[in-house]
């Protein structure tokens, strides 16, 4: 990865295309910032309700990894504080690994 994908992921939403007009966050969701790893600096949609995957972290697909085409991992860390509720980055889930 270069400096020029690297801007390209900033403030971006995991799962949105690029391309799209607004491809950052959005006033009324809530999110988890990804730390680290190939997808560090994107932005993950989380839901409220969405308590599994905020307690257990998440595996995301991405072209960026160690296996391209394969998942990232990422985890939430026992110290952090656990999201409330209300819109913005509420967490983060910091990279732990990749899957073959």
């Amino acid at each position: 990865m270069n400096a020029d994908d690297e801007q390209l992921l900033r403030g971006r939403v995991y799962g949105r295309d690029h391309d799209a007009p607004n491809p950052g966050s959005l006033p009324h969701q809530t999110y988890a910032a990804l730390v680290g790893g190939p997808l560090d600096g994107l932005l993950l949609d989380i839901r409220a309700g969405d308590r599994k995957k905020i307690d257990n972290g998440v595996a995301l697909m991405t072209e960026l990894g160690r296996w391209p085409g394969r998942r990232a991992l990422y985890d939430p860390r026992p110290d952090d504080p656990r999201p409330g509720s209300g819109p913005g980055v509420v967490c983060r889930f910091y990279y732990s690994g990749d899957t073959p």
